[in-house]
């Protein structure tokens, strides 16, 4: 069933759990979430970057989603999110389609401009009832880039982090910590300052970079208060890797159904692997 994040969101807080805001990118990768939540009993956030929306559509995407989650995870609580929104056009698209959040960000500008852009979002978003994620320090790496060191990552000031969220009324806070989008071998996260962060905040925190982070660390995150985790590598690291070996071992093959049906198993383990990673597993 589709619901709004806040939700979602309540009751991971109520339990001290976290949940998974799964990157989905066509039908395949939309399935594999949905039935992993199923598999799993655990709520979820399908969140879909500008990317895929330029690929599929906004409407289609909703569509998709809402039918996914009205006849597959129809006990199940799904909610639909705009992953690292940067362009008004867009975000304003997903905030009357019917996305429940959206994520504008403005990171990559100076503090002042980043406040300014957001509080605008939230302006238009919460006349519609949508929760809006901030950005503070711009979370280096790209999705699907996976092995090898990253350099530079960046780290967010906490007071800039407090003084965003109190000029803007967000929902949520994304902020750089150590991680990175991608999956590389020096990734890391920063407890002190995550630790400082959470504690002078009173909205939900959103680790972002959820594919390169170790199984500990991850664990610990939770138990300092993350409440949304971030995974997009990861599944596009499963979907396309077991295409390209289906069609490496199948090369006659001219149903495109036979390719592309092993792609939702695999992305369906790897949620179901992060699911009970992240304890929300039977919480739906």
């Amino acid at each position: 069933m589709l619901v709004h994040i806040k939700e979602i969101v309540k009751k991971a807080k109520q339990g001290g759990y976290a949940v998974g805001a799964f990157n989905v990118h066509n039908v395949e990768t939309v399935l594999g979430v949905a039935q992993a939540a199923v598999r799993a009993k655990s709520p979820a956030i399908i969140q879909v970057s500008e990317g895929t929306i330029a690929y599929m559509g906004v409407k289609p995407i909703v569509h998709l989603v809402s039918t996914v989650a009205k006849n597959i995870t129809k006990n199940i609580p799904i909610a639909l999110h705009l992953d690292h929104g940067s362009n008004f056009n867009s975000i304003s698209e997903c905030i009357s389609a019917g996305f429940s959040s959206i994520h504008s960000d403005a990171s990559a500008y100076p503090l002042d401009e980043n406040i300014v852009i957001c509080k605008d979002m939230v302006e238009i978003a919460h006349a519609k009832g949508v929760w809006v994620q901030a950005e503070v320090g711009a979370i280096k790496g790209g999705h699907g880039a996976v092995g090898g060191k990253i350099k530079d990552v960046p780290l967010a000031d906490p007071d800039e982090v407090v003084k965003l969220i109190k000029a803007t009324g967000v929902d949520t806070i994304a902020a750089a910590v150590g991680t990175a989008h991608g999956a590389f071998t020096n990734e890391d996260i920063h407890f002190d300052l995550l630790k400082d962060i959470i504690r002078r905040i009173k909205i939900p925190f959103v680790l972002h970079g959820g594919s390169g982070v170790e199984d500990k660390m991850i664990k610990k995150a939770i138990r300092e208060g993350v409440k949304i985790i971030n995974v997009g590598t990861d599944i596009k690291v499963a979907f396309c890797r077991t295409l390209i070996e289906t069609c490496i071992k199948n090369k006659k093959e001219t149903d495109p159904r036979n390719l592309l049906r092993p792609t939702i198993k695999a992305v369906e383990d790897v949620v179901y692997k992060k699911m009970k990673l992240f304890g929300s597993a039977g919480k739906a």
